[in-house]
């Protein structure tokens, strides 16, 4: 029987007296996965968020489960071999947000089809018995015919091999509810606001403060994990106002278009691009997704947006490679995620020179700090950050149990389009239909989501704003940013029934996400 994971509760969790194990600051991909790592040790960890979860960069990647090509050719051989081993344990734990996608790369000389057979092998060799497929050569012909849209001209033949994609933000939110099945305590809207330290200057306690409420809460701890991605350094600073920023952010942008332009089920990979950049076209939710982008940036935000620039790159590479090849008009959806990358001593270095593999920090005061990596090792990630946890709050010492834990929803049963997303879910979403018929309603026409979906992110997975549902749960805002305003006003209706909210709330929401969908739009 399903237990519906509502704020109340919650909260009235949050207020029972007790000394947490640990409390997590942060809900994107690495704060989640630190709290399944925890509470499925039997750790008593509280995570805060204080958006939605993966509100920043954890739903705005580029969607793909990768070992990292291109660090191969840096010749960083041990970060490629943990993402391709981390890349195999997210298939076998959450098959149903994840999949195997093929790539294709096109080549225009012989050397480089040798150059990158021989990368691609050893690539494919690296990933041991989590191996996903086997890359090859493919003849000019044979190019053409998978990517029907690829420019011909010059064309020398291809390279095919196998990574995978995955679906981001869904994967937080169902993350989220693991925690929470294995007692974690997890809110969003939730901020951190200052910390409490003991007589010896060390971290014992955190204040909190409810963003809906204003609320705020005194919380005692044995320790505190700062995952905040690109906002370490605002942490970092409330525990030390003389810190010096460890990350400088990278702007990935990315440009949404209709799968037309590439026709087939394989993305395509463009390795060397005018600036030595990889950009791929990857088939996602009946679209293509085009990025992404690297720029190093001196700021960083909750929603940045792509820069004139960047947009026009993209375009540009694309029309060396495709035909037709996508315009400005053709542009369903923008959206960029900064990654949190470890500040370069020299302000010139490149983005690409830069560490992706992650950091944990210590600090004088106990906090600890974890930044740097991606989504596809996020789980490692969550491992090394438990595992000095319990070593700097002399927390009972369990072993990880993560590498065999199946996330919320697993299954290996396939369900159509859209409906895969939501994995063991998917059934007890029906059976909502069946009880009322007026939630099959589509939200918006010429997609497939419709009113029983709200109802369901309502009721479990604590959707709190209209953005946090067609933005994260449903992913129609990155798909279709026009169609996504359409839906607004049925989600609001739907939701401000769901949770007790007034008709005033309602449009005030329908206003608010108006305005955020315009910055995903040209």
């Amino acid at each position: 029987m399903l237990t519906e994971i509502n704020r109340s509760d919650q909260l009235n969790k949050l207020r029972e007296s007790i000394i947490w194990d640990m409390v997590v600051i942060g809900g994107g991909a690495t704060g989640l996965g630190t709290a399944v790592d925890a509470a499925s040790r039997g750790i008593k960890v509280l995570l805060i968020e204080k958006y939605d979860f993966a509100k920043g960069t954890s739903s705005k990647s580029t969607k793909l489960v990768h070992g990292g090509v291109r660090y191969l050719a840096n010749g960083d051989i041990k970060l490629v071999m943990g993402a391709l081993r981390e890349r195999g344990l997210i298939f076998k734990n959450a098959p149903h947000v994840s999949s195997v996608q093929s790539f294709i790369i096109p080549v225009y000389t012989l050397f480089d089809k040798i150059k990158y057979l021989v990368g691609l092998k050893m690539y494919d060799w690296l990933a041991g018995s989590l191996r996903i497929g086997n890359s090859q050569s493919l003849s000019k012909a044979e190019v053409i015919e998978k990517l029907p849209h690829i420019n011909p001209k010059g064309l020398k033949g291809g390279i095919l091999y196998y990574d995978g994609q995955f679906d981001d933000a869904r994967l937080a939110v169902n993350l989220g509810q693991t925690a929470v099945e294995y007692g974690a305590t997890v809110l969003n809207y939730m901020e951190a606001i200052g910390f409490h330290k003991n007589e010896a200057g060390k971290v014992n306690g955190i204040s909190i403060r409810d963003t809906e409420t204003q609320e705020t809460y005194e919380i005692k701890a044995k320790t505190v994990i700062n995952a905040t991605g690109v906002f370490v350094d605002d942490i970092l600073k409330l525990d030390s106002p003389t810190h010096k920023n460890l990350v400088r952010p990278s702007q990935g942008s990315h440009i949404v278009i209709d799968q037309k332009f590439l026709d087939g089920i394989d993305a395509l990979m463009i390795p060397e691009t005018s600036d030595g950049r990889v950009l791929f076209g990857v088939p996602w939710h009946g679209k293509v997704l085009l990025g992404t982008t690297d720029i190093p940036i001196n700021e960083h935000m909750i929603e940045p947006r792509p820069m004139e620039d960047e947009i026009e790159f993209i375009l540009k590479t694309a029309d060396s490679y495709l035909n037709p090849a996508p315009k400005r008009e053709d542009i369903l959806a923008i959206y960029a995620g900064l990654r949190p990358l470890a500040a370069p001593k020299d302000n010139d270095e490149s983005t690409k020179e830069i560490s992706r593999d992650h950091k944990l920090i210590h600090s004088e005061s106990d906090l600890i700090t974890i930044t740097g990596g991606k989504w596809t090792t996020y789980r490692k990630m969550a491992e090394d950050t438990v595992n000095m946890a319990i070593r700097i709050g002399g927390l009972k010492d369990v072993p990880c149990k993560t590498k065999t834990l199946a996330i919320h929803g697993s299954t290996p049963d396939v369900y159509h389009a859209h409906w895969n997303l939501y994995g063991k879910d998917y059934q007890a979403i029906q059976q909502l239909i069946q009880e009322d018929e007026s939630l099959r309603e589509l939200l918006v026409e010429g997609y497939e989501y419709n009113a029983a979906e709200v109802v369901w992110a309502c009721r479990y997975e604590m959707v709190r704003k209209v953005e946090d549902f067609l933005a994260r749960r449903c992913r129609i805002l990155l798909l279709d940013a026009k169609a996504s305003m359409a839906a607004a006003p049925k989600v609001a209706q739907i939701m401000a029934k769901e949770l007790g909210k007034t008709d005033e709330w309602a449009q005030n929401e329908v206003n608010q996400y108006i305005e955020l969908a315009k910055r995903y739009t040209l």
